[in-house]
């Protein structure tokens, strides 16, 4: 048998058995990483991957990047203070100063900030309770294939089955609606009568929680007159609106928020994954002050102010956040890499059915989720790692660093090239040798 050219770098079977069946991208990489900068991650072996992960989006800077590095370095070295609670603390406050002065006040925005905890799942939590305590309604509106997180509030708000099927109890509370292009139809035509239509059954919605663009969904993009429209039945109908930015926000699509592309305000924000800037856990939920409603102490939790997430995400906004720069080449390198995207799927049609994504979360929609599998597993061997998303797990998901270079952003897409054609080739050879009749043997 010809040895795998990962076994040595192959993590300890002992230890594997230590570790719960959960593990997921364990299994897709098997083998064990050691070290990270920039655009690629290293094997104990030393061989290197060019990251097309980057931490499902928790880090959009890259790995390790040199300026937060340092900041990080000299914050520990110094002895400042490492856990704070919700107490001032100099790092907060430098977090909080350049996020006002840098992020909310260009763009108009009057937010104030809650740290709910150090995840994701923690920001949208924090969301839901508070516009249902300051609507006095219980009901959310969410959307078919969105993802927010796995605690059991956002996980009510959430379409997966099998993410859904983990919770164990019925999730309720929640009622979802059509994403934009689920449906055939007026965008929003159901809701509309929905919620007009006293008969209806549907009670009056406390929120809606939206992703501008669908990441864990499979890639699906909100057009801008889509969620305008949206913006404007939550105005309509006193419904909160909250956009989960967890993996969308800090620039992935081009602009610092998801949605400033379609000049709306939301009501609440959710931030994690890239607001720390370096993979420390940290999450953020922006409340409009009206909606400033929890009493002190009424949402809380231990690991809501972790000092040195606040010290890199301050420097991470000095850095790449002072001007348009980022943002600018975000949009040129997404733009690329789309048209790119769709040269690929256009020449392999026998497995791939379009490209998808806005900025840089971009990706190809496969036939299925073995195919995006064997793309992904064939990407693996050459050196890059990428994954898939989408309700059947169909789409091969590019979610490179914001700071790639255009040398590796086109080092990655011939891989992927190389990784599709490849699947395609075998898939087309299975499908020829299915359908070539049987020949018979003719007598000697």
């Amino acid at each position: 048998m010809t040895p795998s050219p990962h076994a040595s770098a192959a993590q300890d079977p002992a230890l594997i058995e230590l570790e719960s069946g959960v593990r997921s991208y364990s299994r897709s990489w098997p083998v064990v990483f050691d070290r990270a900068v920039g655009s690629r991650l290293y094997d104990t072996a030393g061989r290197g991957y060019l990251d097309f992960f980057a931490g499902a989006g928790a880090l959009n800077y890259g790995h390790n990047p040199s300026e937060l590095k340092r900041a990080l370095i000299e914050y520990l070295s110094d002895d400042r203070v490492m856990h704070s609670l919700d107490m001032f603390t100099a790092a907060r406050n430098d977090f909080i100063s350049e996020f006002r002065t840098r992020i909310l006040e260009p763009r108009g925005l009057d937010h104030r900030l809650l740290f709910p905890g150090p995840g994701g799942t923690n920001a949208v939590e924090a969301a839901l309770k508070i516009a249902r305590k300051a609507t006095g309604r219980t009901n959310v509106l969410s959307f078919t294939n969105a993802f927010h997180g796995m605690t059991l509030g956002a996980l009510a708000v959430t379409g997966n089955a099998l993410k859904r099927g983990g919770a164990g109890i019925p999730l309720t509370g929640a009622v979802p609606m059509p994403y934009d292009g689920y449906a055939d139809g007026g965008d929003f035509a159901l809701l509309e009568r929905l919620l007009a239509d006293p008969g209806s059954g549907l009670d009056a919605p406390a929120a809606v929680i939206v992703e501008t663009l669908q990441g864990e969904g499979g890639l699906n993009p909100a057009r801008v007159e889509w969620l305008q429209r949206l913006a404007e039945l939550c105005r309509e109908h006193g419904i909160v609106l909250i956009v989960d930015d967890v993996q969308m926000g800090c620039g992935r699509t081009g602009s610092f928020f998801s949605f400033e592309e379609a000049g709306i305000v939301p009501d609440i924000v959710c931030l994690s994954k890239s607001i720390s800037g370096y993979g420390i856990p940290m999450a953020l939920t922006l409340v409009r002050p009206e909606l400033d409603v929890f009493a002190p102490g009424e949402h809380n939790g231990t690991f809501r102010g972790v000092s040195a997430g606040f010290a890199t995400a301050a420097e991470a906004i000095r850095q790449y956040w002072s001007d348009d720069t980022l943002a600018a080449d975000v949009r040129r390198k997404g733009e690329r890499t789309g048209v790119r995207l769709a040269a690929i799927a256009e020449a392999h049609p026998v497995i791939a059915v379009r490209a998808k994504g806005r900025g840089l979360a971009r990706g190809i929609e496969m036939s299925g989720g073995e195919i995006a599998d064997a793309v992904c597993a064939e990407a693996f061997e050459h050196g890059m790692l990428v994954e898939t998303s989408g309700p059947r797990g169909e789409v091969v998901k590019l979610l490179p660093a914001l700071t790639i270079s255009d040398a590796e952003l086109d080092e990655g897409l011939d891989i992927l090239e190389r990784a599709v054609a490849a699947v395609a080739g075998r898939t087309l050879a299975r499908a020829t040798a299915s359908t070539e009749p049987e020949r018979e043997e003719q007598p000697a």
